[in-house]
């Protein structure tokens, strides 16, 4: 497996399965019947586009054999006992886990093995009695068993929506047997179990429909649609249960259910046809009519890597586009490698990435431009998976995940599962909210109707500010799970650092231009999720909760996490070495007043909280124990451990550098109306011409945040409509009462007052607290040095409540000079 797909060599292997027994066992006790009926059924299932069986139970050699003169890779399924509490005796889980080993010894190294299943639908009362914790961590201990057996064999369980909950990493890729009869719930739990596979393959291992109590047309009909959309979903492959209505299950046979394909005596059924179709336009039709696409490579002396990049948009299996790449005045030879390919190649002076984006917007043809960087190569299906959202949906842009691949260097390799990487925010399971700038497509007239990309972003940012631009606009932004892009690393930590500190100024940049989008701290404040590797976890971070109906019996039972709380967030914001800073200055005065040596432990604390973050982030790091071959990788798991908690400590640090450099800091001014005494004041405003209360508050807020303010609603229960922060110790609160005076006029008042913030107050009586004592001792030296600190506190929180009041003044003012 290799990102969102499996592979044979360099061979994209789009598996077309169907299952395969078992059947009622003969005297011998075989499972799967006559070898010459095998071999029928293997030919007709080749004749018909099939690639791929699956099997409940480990097949004998024979089988395997008769697959591979057949074309056909096996799905080997291990069975055990899954429907007892199997957990509570130890030497039931020894049992089963001796069964793992001698099932995948059985077929270990067999050309037509394509995976073994540890597991089939644990039922979801077991996993509920055991417990998630325990079934997960047994699951991992037999996929290591049968890694131990056959490391060169990927291995899988097949899971389903009653247990989806249970977080399985190790896997080699995800399978769900997945039973719904309308397409559109199909495709919206697609999207669902493509986020909950992340970067690994995901394979139906079950889709299907009872031809008995739905008939025969039915099942065809379904069937077509269910192929079609699980390829289209991004699927690396589908099973169809089941070859045939033949079906032995617990000692008996099922003859009130019929799955299959053909009937029990191997006449075929119109699904047959039905899938055979299917299939043959996997992943998608070819009298699709596509749009012509323009991919735009942006490069800055990226010679070493441009190459890779264009070698793989040859590859593209897509029938309408042009490359064009925009040498952004390159000192290297960009330029030449660029022009060996037959793209079209743009030279212009270095003005930065977004310039060298609105140049190729400008130049392109299609109707669709897509753009990747010069360090990534896409997927031979990229655009094809790109261009099929955009003809399905409304969307004005979509995204897709970035994939670091293997092989770049141990550096590359933790860069990867370190934060602050390229990453997608997503609001539902196809919705993005943002999607990176190494992978992502706009509609060409919409990304010129926001006049493209902003200019004065010249390294980063970019991305985040045109995908805000275009849903302010009222569009939506898309995800495509399969869109994939192999995506390089920085392999320097040299260069993971100042990657990182471009970064922070980038969200400097950002900050001032969207100042509504961040809070008091300085920080975004998405309303989607966050996707990625390398993705930061708060210290104290529950496992979730999971929703399981009552009793435990809900068909569908997802696990919702936690946000992150305000102190479990702290040691992942870059301020908080600031907060370090200040106590080991504590720290320090302590030499000349003993009582202030308290902040030592104080300080050890945050020390401690920010490692102890580091390590949870780097334990979390899907590292993969087996390399591409299945080859385990020994010896590097410490190393790469201790440098990846070496990022994670860097990584806010960077940022901080970079925000600090670029005037976004925790004292920075907000509004630009100068000051004005923070004092509650009432202000009121006639009005000739009646206006609707709810828009002129809505009215207000637009020009509060038009002129630089952030601005905060009041909620349900709040007697205040407005808050206008002037940064994080102060900020002015509005209410709004209006009357109505008869023949549309109105008298609407606005009462502010100011608010000091409850937290920094506490720490400003800490400190005058430590300031008396100081003073009782004579300690005269620490006592000037902590009144200056109750000053600066003091005098900033006044600041910023003055800033913030100058700024609602000017606004309201200026809006009654309107009315």
């Amino acid at each position: 497996m290799d990102g969102k797909f499996i592979w044979v060599g360099s061979e994209k292997l789009y598996v077309k399965g169907v299952t395969y027994g078992p059947f009622h066992p003969d005297k011998s006790c075989n499972e799967y019947g006559d070898i010459e009926i095998v071999e029928r059924d293997f030919a007709r299932m080749a004749l018909n586009g099939v690639n791929a069986v699956r099997t409940y139970t480990v097949p004998p050699g024979w089988l395997l054999d008769a697959a591979w003169r057949h074309g056909l890779y096996v799905m080997v399924g291990v069975p055990w006992e899954q429907h007892v509490a199997f957990l509570d005796s130890k030497r039931q889980a020894r049992d089963i886990e001796n069964k793992i080993r001698a099932g995948v010894r059985q077929c270990a190294g067999h050309p037509a093995l394509l995976c073994y299943t540890i597991g089939n639908e644990i039922p979801a009362a077991i996993v509920r009695w055991h417990g998630r914790g325990r079934i997960e961590r047994f699951l991992e201990r037999l996929y290591r068993a049968a890694k131990q057996e056959d490391p060169g064999g990927l291995v899988t369980y097949v899971n389903y929506p009653s247990t989806e909950y249970l977080q399985l990493p190790f896997l080699d890729f995800a399978s769900f047997n997945v039973y719904l009869e309308a397409q559109d719930r199909l495709g919206a739990y697609l999207a669902r179990l493509q986020n909950l596979a992340g970067d690994r393959p995901l394979v139906m291992a079950e889709i299907g429909l009872d031809s008995r109590r739905n008939g025969e047309a039915a099942q065809a009909c379904a069937l077509d649609w269910q192929v079609r959309t699980a390829f289209a979903g991004g699927c690396a492959g589908a099973f169809i249960f089941a070859w045939t209505d033949e079906w032995h299950r617990g000692g008996y046979d099922i003859e009130d259910w019929d799955f299959g394909l053909t009937g029990r005596d191997r006449t075929p059924k119109p699904a047959l046809e039905a899938v055979r179709g299917a299939f043959a336009e996997t992943p998608f039709p070819q009298e699709t009519r596509w749009p012509r696409v323009s991919v735009v490579v942006c490069s800055y002396n990226g010679g070493r890597t441009i190459r890779d990049c264009l070698e793989g948009l040859l590859e593209l299996e897509y029938p309408d586009f042009e490359v064009i790449v925009v040498d952004d005045g390159s000192t290297d030879a960009t330029a030449a490698v660029a022009s060996e390919y037959g793209c079209r190649v743009i030279s212009t002076p270095n003005r930065g990435l977004s310039s060298a984006r609105n140049t190729g917007m400008q130049a392109a043809t299609g109707e669709i431009v897509a753009y990747i960087d010069d360090d990534a190569r896409p997927d031979p299906h990229w655009l094809e998976y790109l261009a099929s959202t955009f003809l399905e949906t409304s969307h004005v842009a979509v995204g897709g995940p970035n994939i670091a691949p293997e092989g770049d260097g141990l550096v590359a390799e933790c860069v990867a599962n370190a934060p602050g990487g390229p990453v997608h925010v997503l609001l539902s399971d196809s919705e993005a909210e943002h999607i990176p700038g190494c992978n992502m497509a706009f509609r060409r007239d919409a990304l010129k109707e926001i006049g493209g990309f902003d200019a004065q972003y010249r390294v980063a940012g970019d991305d985040v500010d045109v995908c805000w631009r275009l849903r302010e606009k009222g569009w939506t932004l898309g995800f495509s799970p399969a869109a994939v892009v192999w995506h390089h690393r920085r392999n320097s930590v040299r260069a993971y650092w100042r990657q990182q500190v471009g970064y922070g100024r980038a969200e400097a940049m950002l900050e001032r231009e969207w100042p509504g989008k961040y809070n008091a701290a300085g920080h975004v404040t998405w309303v989607g999720r966050i996707y990625g590797n390398g993705s930061t976890h708060g210290l104290g971070l529950g496992r979730g909760r999971i929703y399981g109906g009552t009793w435990g019996s809900a068909p569908f039972q997802p696990l919702y996490q936690p946000a992150n709380g305000v102190l479990r967030s702290l040691p992942l914001m870059p301020e908080w070495f600031l907060v370090i800073l200040a106590l080991a200055a504590l720290s320090t005065l302590g030499i000349a007043w003993p009582p202030l040596l308290l902040a030592l432990p104080l300080l050890a604390l945050a020390i401690g909280a920010t490692l102890a973050q580091a390590v949870a982030g780097a334990t979390h790091a899907p590292f993969r124990s087996y390399g591409k071959g299945g080859g385990a990788l020994k010896g590097r798991s410490a190393l790469r451990m201790a440098l990846t908690v070496l990022l994670h400590v860097l990584q806010p640090l960077a940022r901080l550098v970079g925000r600090v450099s670029c005037g976004l800091t925790p004292w920075r001014r907000r509004g630009a109306h100068g000051l004005s005494l923070p004092r509650p004041r009432t202000i009121s405003l006639w009005s000739e011409q009646w206006q609707d209360p709810n828009g002129r508050l809505r009215a207000v807020q637009e020009a509060l945040e038009a002129d630089g303010a952030t601005v905060t609603c009041g909620g349900s229960y709040d007697r205040w409509d407005l808050e206008v922060k002037g940064g994080m110790l102060g900020a002015v609160r509005i209410r709004t009462a209006t009357e109505e005076h008869g023949a549309w006029r109105q008298l609407t008042r606005f009462a502010l007052w100011p608010r000091f913030r409850v937290k920094w107050l506490v720490v400003t009586l800490a400190f005058v607290a430590l300031l008396l004592l100081a003073a009782s001792s004579q300690a005269w030296v620490a006592c000037a040095l902590l009144g200056g600190i109750v000053l600066g506190l003091v005098g900033r929180s006044l600041y910023e409540c003055a800033g913030a009041t100058a700024t609602a003044v000017a606004v309201i003012s200026r809006a009654g000079e309107r009315d």
